[in-house]
C-alpha cells in the first residue's frame, strides 16, 4: 500500500482501459493483498490499532520520533528498531560505517494509560548469518517531551544488553508532538498526491471527483461540484493544497467528508472525529523529506529480518504471531511484557520445538506417550537434576547467561556468580531485598501475582478451555486432586503463572493468610510450555506431578496454591509449612531446574482479576509480570467497604 505521489502512467496501469476493468497488475496486487494474513495486532502498517477505539480522555497526542544517527564502536552495516506498544517499526540498513545516519522517524500514537517507554534497539547485520542486536536504550517519551530544552535531540546510550552497565555506543534522537495546523496540513498535502496525476500540485474537479470517492462518503459524492466550488476559493477552477487543507478543516467541524481511508480501505466511524484524525494522521506518515521507519512487525527481533518476515507472511510460509498460534507451531513465543507494555519474545531452541511438536501435537506423539516416554521423561529428568546439582555443571552457568543475556539481570541477583557452586545453585538464586517490591503493602484485599512469569488469567474455568488449556479432560477437581475438596473452586477464577528457564524460579505468596493444608499428588513431567498445554491429547496440568496447598485467607475465602512440576523439574520445595501464617509477597518455595507452573485457584466470586491481565487472556496472550506485581482485588472486600486505593500500587 504506497503513500506517495500517483502518476497519470501508474494510476493507468491499474485499469484496462478498452473494457474498464481491473488489469493484470490490479488483480494480482489485490490477489497478494487478500492472501496476506491479517495479524492479531495490527491489519496494516499504521502504528494505530484500528481495532481499537481511544476516548477522548485517553487521547495524549501524537508524537513524531526521529533516529538521526548513531555512533558505535566499530564499522558494521547498522539498523535500528523502534519497539513501542505492540508494534515495532525498523529503519533501513546503513552503509558499512562506525557512524551510521538514518534520518528516519515515525509518528506514534500516545496514550495517558499507554504505553510510555520506547526501547530502541541497533543491531548489526550481516547477509549470511543472524543479525545481531549490540546495543539498546529505552526512552520515557512523555518526559522526552517535557523536557526544558532548548534542543528536541538528545543522545542516549546503548547499553549491552548482557551487561546493562557497559556503554557499547550513543544514539541521537529528537521526539516532538506534531502541530495540528501541520497535521492538516500535511494531511491535505498527501491525499493530493493520491489522485494529483499530473503532478501540478492542484486538482481539477475530475482529479477532485476522484477524491471524494476514493473517501467512500455517498452524501458527499452526490454534491462534488457544491464541494469543488466551496474549495476553490479564488475561482481558477483548481484546488490548491491551502485550499483542500481548508475545505478538509471546515467539513471536519461540520460532517466529515471521509468515510473510508483513501490509503489501506479502512472503513472509518464518521461519527468517531477523533480516531479518524488519529487513523489518518498515522497512515499518511510519509511527504516529509525523510526516510519513514518501516512498520508492521511485533517485535525487534522479527524487524531486524524485516524482509524474510514479511515473505513469510506473504507465502504463507510460517506462522509469526501472538498467544495460541505462536506458542503452537512457532520456535518464538510472543508475550506482552506488562512492565513496558510490550511485545517481547521467549527463546526456544528450534530443536526442541520440533521435538515437543513431535510429541504433542499429534496422535502418533500421544501414543508413545502411553508405550513409555512418560516414564523416558522422568528418567531423563532425574539424570539432568543429579548432573546440574554437580560441581561440573557450574561451568555451563556462563553460557546459560550468555544465552538469555537480555532476560537475565545479574544486577538484581543476591550473590555474585562465584558464589554458586553448581547450575542449580544459580537455578534457584535468590534476589537482593526490594527487588521485587510488594504492591499495596497493608492492603491484604489486593492479591499480588507469585512468580516472575508468563501469566494467564480467567475468571472461570469455561474461559480457560477456550482460549488457551485445550486438554480434553481438564477439570478442577482433576487439578486438585481426589484428597481435596474442590466444590467451592468449582466456578472459581483461574490464574497461570508460567515460569521459563531463564527466570527466577522461586514463587512467592499471592495472598495473606494461614497455609491449611499440604497435598502431594504424583504424576508425568510432562512440559509445560503452550505447545503441550494447547495440545488436545494431553492434560498437562491434571497429569504432571503436583504439590496443591490450601490457603486459607480474610478476603479471598480458600485459595488453592498449585505447584507442578515439569521436564527436568521434579523437584518442588516448599520453605513454609501447614499452620503457618504467611504474608503476601512472602517466599513460599522454589523449582529446581527447568520450567515449570504455579496454578492459583480462588472461589467463585472472591477476586476481580485486573482487566489488562484478562484482555490478554482473552487473546491467548501470555503477560509478563514480575513477582509483587498487581493481580486483582477481593470481591469481597469490595462489597463491604469499597475498593482500596490502587494508585500508588504496582503494575
Amino acid at each position: 500500500m504506497g503513500h506517495g505521489s500517483s502518476k497519470s502512467e501508474s494510476y493507468d496501469e491499474f485499469t484496462d482501459d478498452s473494457k474498464g476493468s481491473p488489469s493484470r497488475l490490479s488483480r494480482l496486487k489485490h490477489k497478494l493483498h487478500n492472501h496476506r494474513p491479517h495479524l492479531h495486532l495490527h491489519h496494516h502498517s499504521s502504528s494505530h490499532s484500528q481495532t481499537k477505539s481511544l476516548a477522548a480522555e485517553d487521547f495524549a497526542g501524537i508524537a513524531l520520533v526521529k533516529i538521526t544517527g548513531a555512533e558505535m564502536k566499530f564499522k558494521d552495516k547498522w539498523l535500528a528498531c523502534v519497539s513501542f506498544g505492540e508494534q515495532t517499526f525498523r529503519t533501513d540498513v546503513s552503509d558499512q560505517t562506525d557512524k551510521p545516519i538514518w534520518n528516519s522517524e515515525k509518528k506514534l500514537l500516545l496514550e495517558r494509560n499507554g504505553p510510555r517507554v520506547a526501547r530502541i534497539s541497533v543491531f548489526e547485520t550481516n547477509r549470511f548469518s543472524k543479525n545481531s542486536l549490540v546495543g539498546y536504550c529505552e526512552i520515557d517519551l512523555f518526559e522526552f517531551l517535557i523536557q526544558d530544552s532548548d534542543s528536541d535531540v538528545k543522545v542516549f546510550d546503548l547499553l549491552d544488553p548482557s551487561s546493562p552497565d557497559i556503554v557499547v555506543g550513543s544514539i541521537s534522537v529528537s521526539c516532538s508532538v506534531e502541530d495540528p495546523i501541520e497535521t492538516e496540513k500535511c494531511f491535505a498535502r498527501r491525499i493530493l498526491s493520491i489522485v494529483d496525476y499530473n503532478e501540478d500540485g492542484k486538482l481539477s474537479f475530475s482529479e477532485f471527483s476522484d477524491l471524494i470517492d476514493a473517501f467512500g462518503n455517498q452524501l458527499a459524492a452526490d454534491k462534488k461540484e457544491e464541494l469543488f466550488k466551496a474549495a476553490d476559493q479564488n475561482e481558477d477552477s483548481v484546488v490548491c493544497m491551502d485550499e483542500l487543507a481548508i475545505l478538509l478543516a471546515i467539513q471536519q467541524e461540520k460532517e466529515s467528508l471521509i468515510n473510508c481511508c483513501p490509503v489501506c480501505g479502512e472503513v472509518l466511524e464518521v461519527s468517531d472525529k477523533l480516531n479518524t484524525m488519529i487513523h489518518l494522521t498515522l497512515c499518511f506518515d510519509e511527504g516529509t523529506g525523510n526516510q519513514v521507519m518501516t512498520g508492521g512487525f511485533l517485535t525487534d527481533k522479527q524487524a531486524s529480518y524485516g524482509w524474510m518476515f514479511k515473505l513469510s507472511e506473504w507465502v504463507h510460509f510460517s506462522s509469526y504471531d501472538i498467544g495460541l498460534r505462536s506458542g503452537s507451531s512457532a520456535s518464538h513465543i510472543l508475550v506482552y511484557d506488562r512492565r513496558t507494555k510490550r511485545l517481547v519474545e521467549e527463546l526456544i531452541d528450534r530443536k526442541i520445538v520440533l521435538s515437543m511438536r513431535a510429541i504433542y501435537q499429534s496422535k502418533l506423539g500421544l501414543r508413545l506417550m502411553d508405550k513409555g516416554a512418560k516414564e523416558l521423561l522422568e528418567s531423563i529428568s532425574e539424570k539432568q537434576g543429579k548432573k546440574m546439582a554437580s560441581v561440573e555443571s557450574a561451568e555451563d552457568i556462563p553460557k546459560f547467561i550468555e544465552f538469555f543475556k537480555d532476560q537475565i539481570n545479574m544486577a538484581e541477583v543476591k550473590y555474585p556468580l562465584e558464589h554458586f557452586k553448581t547450575f542449580n545453585d544459580f537455578f534457584i538464586r535468590e534476589l537482593k531485598p526490594g527487588a521485587r517490591p510488594i504492591s499495596c503493602t497493608g492492603h491484604d484485599d489486593v492479591a499480588v501475582c507469585a512468580a516472575d512469569s508468563r501469566l494467564m488469567a480467567f475468571r472461570n474455568v469455561e474461559d480457560s478451555l477456550r482460549f488457551w488449556i485445550k486438554g480434553q479432560r481438564f477439570s478442577i477437581h482433576g487439578l486438585l486432586g481426589k484428597e481435596i475438596s474442590s466444590t467451592a473452586f468449582l466456578d472459581g477464577s483461574l490464574v497461570i503463572f508460567r515460569l521459563a528457564p531463564q527466570d527466577y524460579h522461586r514463587f512467592h505468596l499471592p495472598v495473606s493468610g494461614t497455609i491449611e493444608n499440604f497435598v502431594d499428588i504424583p504424576g508425568s513431567l510432562y512440559t509445560v510450555n503452550p505447545i503441550a498445554v494447547n495440545s488436545k491429547y494431553c492434560n498437562v496440568f491434571t497429569e504432571n506431578k503436583r504439590a496443591v496447598a490450601i490457603i486459607s485467607t480474610r478476603d479471598f475465602g480458600k485459595v488453592a496454591f498449585v505447584a507442578i512440576g515439569a521436564t527436568m523439574v521434579g523437584s518442588i520445595t516448599f520453605t513454609k509449612k501447614k499452620g503457618d501464617h504467611i504474608q503476601k509477597g512472602d517466599e513460599f518455595g522454589y523449582f529446581s531446574f527447568g520450567g515449570s507452573t504455579v496454578i492459583c485457584v480462588f472461589e467463585k466470586d472472591t477476586i476481580e482479576i485486573d482487566k489488562d491481565l484478562l484482555t490478554n487472556s482473552a487473546r491467548s496472550l501470555e503477560t509478563l509480570v514480575s513477582v509483587g506485581m498487581t493481580l486483582g482485588v477481593s470481591q469481597k472486600k469490595h462489597s463491604e467497604v469499597g475498593l482500596p486505593n490502587l494508585e500508588k500500587c504496582v503494575l
